[in-house]
């Protein structure tokens, strides 16, 4: 009996030993989780019915220069997904068939944005309004599912002017590793080209934040009144140097060429960009929401490069609209004077042993530095040329602005290629002959251009020598109503002294008024005109046509520069476009009354010292 009692006895003790053994580890547990592990948990209770969720700003609007609207947005719908809330086996299969996405794809854009469990990671934006609905009416098979409405850019349309607007998108990894701005975060948008990227810092504005209290579903049910939402503060507003009349009327031209080109249209006195359409292109548009793998393949692969920023990027040998800096420089260095006769021109120019070429095969006979201007002569320039040597053309192609960039408010633009005798080496490393100077006295051979640094070159013309650095923004409206005013700064000045500048301006005059102009045909009795065409080779192909306007001559305002790829002669094609926009221009801002009124018709064009012999065709 006394075994038996002490047995249970035994068993007593273990059994309430077991129970304060239970008694303090329940204690404890507690302990942990009320004192100290309290703020952690609430802290995640907390995150399980509060979604935290960015407010999106409103992206700033662009305007004319006249404050007509460029750039806009419109409301959309973005499909998100918060992953705290999600469903596994559920959410992913229902969202993938509703999207009309594979679950890779799916996957793929929920875990590239996925920044926070608790915070939404879009993976479609401007979704219809049509799945919208299904979401709202079937919500218990989308836990998870958030859709936010957002702003979407919209571009005005028929402007040709995706070439200085860009377009925004998502931001990469790769952009977020070199951005030191802490607004921007997976998912955020961000301007990827033109002015929607040089200017994304203005036109972004500042990301706010709202709390959202949610039942365990993941279903919104309102503001949480704790915590009050941090207010967005909207983008700032941009004011373009843009005329949107003279945009359509350089994007009517561009459409009507035979496939690909470029317009410049600037104010000399400023450096403002008025016009800038590059042909052909794309509707910035549809990068609104996520372009289709097979619509961006098909832009990549097209063989007009509808993504090349012709006016900015694209690289031309300018042909003859670079005379006027080989002539200036011979006269600066004293080479020749304004009234230097050279050798005659019957056709070509026999170098060593062989002959280049005038373009006119008949010849233009005797001139001088203007008539060799006016008649876009290559044997005239060819001899000027072999007195400057290649370095000699280098220095001035380069103090006019060309290899550089013009440094406009743009990104990604190309400096183009300003070749002296040491990049010629590179190029030609078995050795290059001095036949290669009279290619580059003619804007041929090794030189490229871009058509922003020949319009930039033509407003120092224009503008006594000074050269404006082209920008494209005139204004900034801040979001509290005032305004910030772009000073117009001055580049560099052209190398030439007034009474050379005087000379090259005759000359431009001439090419239009003159008897034996190459570009005659724009002629008019309300404004004066002058320019300069050009005919570019293009082995293998059709030559570039080029022309390059300046009016009213008395007073400039206006600069146009176009090239036609594969246009063929600079007075047929890229002449007459130019006329018809500096036309728009003048009506616009000098209606013919006016003009005549102020006794502004072109002047007679006045003979040269010397007679000039043989009709000129075109070139």
């Amino acid at each position: 009996m006394k075994h038996s009692s002490l047995a249970k006895q035994t068993r007593e003790r273990l059994a309430l030993g077991g129970l304060v053994l239970a008694l303090l580890f329940l204690l404890g547990g507690l302990f942990q989780l009320q004192i100290v592990e309290h703020s952690e948990l609430l802290a995640q209770s907390e995150d399980n019915r509060i979604r935290v969720q960015p407010i999106v700003p409103q992206r700033g609007l662009v305007y004319d220069r006249d404050g007509r609207i460029i750039i806009d947005n419109r409301p959309s719908f973005t499909f998100s997904l918060v992953a705290s809330q999600m469903v596994e086996g559920v959410t992913i299969p229902n969202v993938s068939e509703l999207l009309g996405l594979s679950p890779e794809v799916l996957d793929k854009r929920f875990r590239r944005n996925l920044i926070s469990r608790h915070q939404p990671a879009p993976v479609k934006r401007d979704v219809p309004f049509e799945v919208v609905a299904v979401v709202e009416e079937q919500a218990e098979k989308f836990p998870g599912v958030v859709i936010q409405i957002e702003d979407v850019r919209r571009y005005t349309t028929g402007l040709g002017a995706e070439c200085f607007t860009g377009y925004t998108g998502e931001v990469s990894e790769e952009e977020l590793k070199t951005l030191t701005e802490r607004d921007y975060r997976l998912g955020s948008m961000i301007g990827k080209k033109g002015l929607e990227r040089a200017y994304d810092s203005r036109l972004r504005g500042h990301e706010g934040t709202a709390y959202i209290e949610v039942t365990a579903t993941g279903q919104a049910l309102g503001p949480y009144a704790e915590k009050p939402p941090a207010p967005a503060i909207a983008g700032q507003g941009l004011n373009l140097s843009i005329d949107i009349d003279l945009q359509r009327a350089c994007a009517a031209e561009i459409d009507s060429a035979n496939c690909c080109g470029a317009f410049v249209a600037m104010d000399p006195r400023t450096g403002e960009i008025l016009a800038l359409s590059s042909f052909p292109s794309y509707d910035a548009n549809i990068f609104s929401s996520v372009i289709p793998e097979s619509l961006w393949t098909e832009i990549r692969n097209d063989s007009t490069y509808p993504l090349l920023n012709r006016p900015l990027d694209g690289l031309y040998p300018p042909g003859s609209t670079t005379k006027l800096i080989t002539i200036g420089a011979a006269i600066e260095e004293g080479h020749i004077t304004e009234h230097t006769i050279l050798k005659a021109c019957t056709g070509g120019y026999r170098f060593g042993n062989r002959v280049f070429h005038c373009w006119e095969l008949s010849g233009h006979g005797q001139m001088n530095a203007a008539g060799s201007i006016e008649r876009s002569c290559d044997v005239y320039l060819y001899q000027v040329g072999l007195k400057l040597g290649v370095d000699g053309l280098s220095k001035y192609f380069g103090l006019c602005g060309l290899g550089v960039p013009t440094g406009v408010d743009l990104p990604r633009e190309q400096p183009g290629l300003n070749p002296n005798s040491d990049v010629l080496d590179e190029i030609h490393p078995r050795g290059w002959t001095q036949g290669v100077v009279l290619n580059l006295s003619i804007g041929q051979g090794e030189l490229l251009v871009t058509p922003l640094q020949l319009a930039q070159f033509y407003c120092g013309i224009a503008n006594d020598g000074v050269v404006y650095r082209p920008h494209i923004l005139k204004s900034v409206m801040h979001p509290d109503g005032t305004t910030e005013e772009i000073v117009p700064e001055v580049a560099f000045r052209l190398p030439f002294k007034k009474k050379t500048l005087e000379l090259l301006n005759e000359s431009i005059r001439l090419v239009v008024e003159g008897d034996h102009g190459t570009a005659k045909n724009l002629r008019n009795r309300h404004y004066s005109i002058g320019g300069k065409t050009g005919t570019a080779q293009n082995p293998g192909k059709d030559n570039h046509s080029w022309f390059v306007g300046v009016a009213p001559l008395d007073k400039p305002e206006i600069v146009v520069c176009a090239i036609v790829e594969w246009g063929g002669h600079g007075s047929e094609v890229a002449a007459p476009a130019v006329g018809r926009i500096i036309e728009a221009y003048m009506s616009k801002y000098h209606p013919r009354e006016t003009l005549a009124a102020a006794g502004k018709a072109s002047p007679a064009p006045q003979p040269l010292d010397t007679a000039l012999v043989v009709e000129e065709g075109r070139e």
